[in-house]
């Protein structure tokens, strides 16, 4: 039996009309993630793992199968604060400063705002931001806006938290430095965390297992753990075990 606290995925499928042809989107898809684990998802271009996010956040409807987040059916743990999620676009007010950027779920969800301040303060400040909380996304730079997305799905103490290629615009360089600083983020907030990314070297940099997808239809083709010790420094992506583990990714998605 799977860990309450984590997500669960069980035979869902997912299929989209377009065109006049039936996309299988998901096929038959079930995936364990216990609680306090980092996976990530990656594949082609259109082998789903987009949309297995989605059905697990509550924004998809799953065609057949379960999911269960946290306990709970998505909506119902969106609706309770439990899950938290960053896109790559990190979608801020423009009119918002940062630390009201941050309390936007709060408002959302109805939560008085001044109990959360000192949680505002403590996420400004885990995500290196402080001295910006009254800044405006316009004066930031791209990996700054990130940061502030990332701070926003943790305002609730989720236990979930779902990140859908949250670095994808940002240069290698910016997104390595992000990817340290997400795995400290992550470290210390304990969230159960589903990563969606095209980037192998960001795969094993930061998740405990990395599930491989295919296309059409879209399922599941391997899953590999990263044994990697934590915490992971900069230097870990020039190791031997690192691109060891970079082949072995690239080789399942050859294989396809």
């Amino acid at each position: 039996m799977s860990d309450p606290s984590g997500i669960r995925l069980d035979a869902v499928a997912r299929s989209f009309a377009g065109r006049g042809v039936i996309v299988q989107a998901l096929d038959n898809v079930s995936l364990d993630c216990p609680a306090g684990s980092f996976t990530a998802l990656i594949g082609p271009s259109g082998c789903g793992k987009s949309t297995m996010l989605r059905v697990a956040l509550g924004l998809e409807t799953p065609d057949g199968g379960s999911v269960s987040v946290a306990g709970l059916d998505p909506l119902q743990a969106a609706k309770a604060g439990v899950t938290g999620v960053a896109f790559q676009d990190a979608a801020l007010m423009p009119w918002r400063s940062v630390e009201d950027n941050i309390a936007l779920p709060l408002d959302v969800l109805g939560l008085p705002r001044q109990a959360h301040a000192a949680k505002i303060a403590g996420l400004i400040a885990l995500v290196g931001l402080s001295g910006f909380e009254k800044a405006l996304p316009g004066e930031l730079s791209g990996g700054m806006r990130q940061r502030v997305a990332i701070a926003r799905s943790l305002v609730t103490d989720p236990k979930v938290l779902f990140l859908d290629e949250p670095f994808g615009a940002l240069d290698q360089i910016l997104r390595r430095q992000m990817n340290v600083e997400l795995q400290r983020i992550w470290m210390e907030s304990g969230a159960t965390t589903l990563l969606v990314t095209h980037g192998i070297d960001e795969a094993v940099f930061l998740a405990d297992r990395v599930v491989v997808m295919q296309a059409k239809p879209g399922r599941i083709s391997k899953i590999i753990d990263i044994d990697l010790p934590r915490p992971r420094r900069a230097d870990a992506f020039a190791s031997v075990e690192f691109h060891r583990l970079e082949d072995e990714i690239a080789g399942a998605l050859d294989g396809q």
